[in-house]
């Protein structure tokens, strides 16, 4: 018989083997930064295309990480992509529905002119488990333009921010007129993503004593392009294919700075570095910069939600690995990060997504238990490309390997698998009725119910 002495014994050195582990956990927890790219199409990565163009410091973090080749945003265009990534929630419920601007233009797409701060947050999540926290660029979740009412970016969970004039409080530097940018910024529009990987590498020297969380977000690969002053009075140029590429270079010598930074600070092995896009691409170059697929950005085709998604953490994650079969989304980061770094989550949250951290780690792909939906163009105001091919119904449903496009009236259904057809090229919709209906009542039904409209 076990005596009750030594079960109490045994008891508390189980509970001190615990502690002193939970205590290595959390003295560990990693840095987190993640690179949300403005407008950068899948095809834009050399370790993702056929090599039109090349991006090897970028390409690094694939080399040292894990790629996938199944991630989406949640939506086609950067305000509500922007939303989801933050509260880890599907931007139609948060009642952000297209590119945050003027206020008449807001209420035309039935939007808000802010994403409410009362939303859970994913720095605020942090910030509370001890993390500092700062967003670096572009916000575009309020602010701006006519809306002068935005809250001010702390009020999300940030303890410092950087910004650009689609913001509250935007930088002196880079704003010397209510636009993208101005020939009169201090700091140039060539310079802006070294001007943040300053201030993200300022953030975190100040700031080793904790595990620290980044958002950093540069906004030059969204045109016009700008590569030199050479460009100024060329605007023919601005959307051209070889300033883009002169400006992706730079961008990528960029990333490359931010690596050597991390490693000079000595915390590049413990940081989870998440390297994506908020939406596809536009314009597409003949869809080079979707990897032919059909859509672009302001599109629910495969092209204008289906992104390059890197992520690398020396310490954790396994060199050269590739995931094509992990169905992820950014609506997942906010519950896989909690997991991964011990933050708790908001008792009464109830988001989008799912803890795919068994994926996000390289440890082995993970099935999906929940539809991805999207809805993007409910009415004549919205943005669309401008070819009639790329150009999508309002709703679209991923589950599996099939995909549903429609739009709330039940018109224009298609339906793809995607194993089969990438680029969505022949609808079956007719072939598997059953399949069809499902999916289609599935997001209407989502849609209807759902969608949060500014009264």
């Amino acid at each position: 018989m076990i005596k009750p002495k030594n079960i109490l014994c045994s008891l508390v050195l189980i509970f001190s083997f615990l502690l002193r582990n939970q205590t290595i956990a959390q003295s560990n927890r990693p840095h987190i930064i993640i690179i949300y790219t403005d407008d950068m199409g899948i095809g834009d990565l050399s370790c993702y295309n056929s090599g039109w163009v090349t991006t090897p410091h970028i390409d690094s973090l694939a080399a040292g990480g894990v790629k996938f080749n199944n991630y989406y945003s949640a939506s086609p265009v950067c305000s509500p992509s922007r939303a989801a990534i933050t509260t880890g929630i599907f931007p139609t419920e948060l009642g952000i529905n297209t590119y945050l601007h003027s206020r008449e233009g807001n209420k035309k797409h039935e939007q808000y002119d802010f994403l409410d701060p009362q939303w859970p947050s994913m720095a605020r999540m942090l910030q509370n488990s001890g993390y500092k926290t700062g967003h670096i660029g572009k916000w575009h979740l309020g602010g701006g333009r006519d809306v002068d009412d935005a809250p001010q970016i702390t009020e999300y969970g940030f303890d410092e921010y950087v910004t650009t004039y689609e913001g509250p409080d935007p930088d002196k530097l880079i704003t010397a007129s209510n636009w993208i940018w101005s020939e009169q910024d201090s700091i140039k529009r060539w310079e802006r993503t070294g001007y943040f990987v300053d201030k993200t590498l300022d953030f975190l020297s100040r700031n080793q004593k904790s595990p620290c969380f980044v958002n950093l977000w540069p906004d030059d690969m969204h045109d016009p392009w700008i590569p030199s002053e050479n460009y100024y009075d060329d605007k023919q140029a601005w959307t051209g294919k070889e300033a883009f590429v002169q400006v992706l270079k730079e961008y990528d010598k960029q990333i490359g700075r931010l690596i050597k930074g991390l490693k000079d600070l000595e915390i590049f092995d413990n940081t989870l570095i998440i390297f994506t896009s908020d939406n596809g691409a536009y314009p597409t170059f003949e869809q080079i910069r979707t990897n032919s697929q059909r859509g672009a950005k302001n599109s629910l085709y495969e092209g204008g939600v289906r992104m390059p998604f890197l992520a690398h953490w020396p310490n954790e994650i396994e060199a050269g690995t590739v995931d094509s079969e992990t169905v992820l989304s950014s609506v997942d980061l906010l519950p896989t990060i909690s997991y991964i770094t011990g933050a708790e989550i908001p008792q009464n949250y109830k988001g989008s997504g799912e803890n795919m951290s068994k994926a996000l780690l390289g440890n082995k792909p993970q099935k999906r238990t929940t539809d991805l939906m999207w809805d993007f163009g409910r009415n004549k105001h919205f943005n669309r490309p401008k070819q009639p091919h790329h150009q999508s119904q309002h709703l679209a449903i991923r589950r599996g390997p099939w995909k549903l496009l429609v739009n709330s009236d039940g018109s224009k259904k298609e339906l793809f698998h995607l194993g089969d057809d990438r680029n969505e090229t022949t609808n079956i919709a007719k072939k598997h009725p059953e399949i069809a209906e499902e999916l289609s009542s599935k997001v209407i039904g989502w849609f209807t119910t759902k969608k949060k409209v500014r009264e």
